[in-house]
């Protein structure tokens, strides 16, 4: 198995414990698209308490890769939701998940087709 086959392996198998609906292939597909993001540590995780990542989030994948067009408000809201399902108590909330939680949100899965 590849590194990013381990990645993906390890994605799936936190997806299932924190019981979250997210598909394998989703999962897969969302891992790929992150390129090289998967690999560092820094990169890999979200921290929910650093305004300024959740404003990248917010215009890099929203609004450039997914597309949206939504108000700021209702971009925040759907970032700050995906902070609380993924849990506050939860240190490692892993990219793969918040980006595959908000296309799935915003039914924009097929941004990995």
């Amino acid at each position: 198995m590849s590194k990013r086959d381990d990645v993906i392996e390890a994605m799936i198998a936190e997806t299932k414990k924190l019981n979250l609906s997210i598909s394998d292939d989703l999962i897969k597909k969302v891992t790929i698209g992150l390129g090289p993001v998967i690999y560092n540590k820094g990169t890999s995780i979200v921290a929910c308490g650093k305004p300024k990542e959740l404003e990248t989030i917010k215009n890099n994948f929203l609004k450039k890769k997914l597309g949206l067009t939504n108000s700021d408000e209702e971009l925040d809201e759907a970032i700050k939701e995906v902070c609380e399902q993924l849990g506050s108590s939860n240190r490692s909330k892993y990219r793969v998940h918040f980006y595959a939680l908000l296309a799935m949100k915003f039914k924009k899965e097929s941004i990995y087709a």
